[in-house]
Formats: structure tokens, sequence, C-alpha cells
């Protein structure tokens, strides 16, 4: 069982809202999810991220692989905490 990373979309049509969650790499988009570790929020301005960076660190410490999208907010997130 890989475990990964990953977005599933919240929200109304043209209004997204997405959850970061670690899930089973087999398991639909908006299907079962082991642990929801932040949110991400487009349509503000500047995009909001948040992230437990406490979740976050204990399952990549268990083998869980983020996806691509996933690594890039992780990355804007650290900057935006630095500043």
């Amino acid at each position: 069982m890989a475990v990964r990373i990953r977005l599933t979309r919240l929200g109304r049509k043209k209004k997204p809202f997405y959850r970061i969650i670690v899930a089973d790499s087999e398991c639909k988009r908006d299907g079962r999810f082991l642990d929801v570790v932040g949110t991400y929020d487009p349509l503000q301005d500047p995009a909001r991220i948040t992230i437990d960076a406490e979740k976050l660190e204990n399952w990549l410490g268990k083998g869980a692989q983020p996806s691509t999208t996933v690594q890039s907010l992780i990355k804007k997130a650290a900057a935006d905490t630095q500043q």
C-alpha cells in the first residue's frame, strides 16, 4: 500500500476549496482518506495555505510521498512562514 499526500476537492462549482490529505494511492480523488494535513484556498488573494507541520512531518517520516502539487504548496507555505 503506497501512501500519498494529495489534494481532495471541496466547494461548489467554480468555487474550489481543497484539503491536503493522506490517502492510499489507489483510492479515488474524493474517496476514503487516512488523515487531513491541511487546507488550500486558491480563491483568496493571496491563496491561503494552512498546513499542520507536526502531522505532515509524522506522515513524511512514515514514508508518505507528496504529489507534485502538494510539494509546491509545502514550499510556498514554508516560504510564507519565514517572511
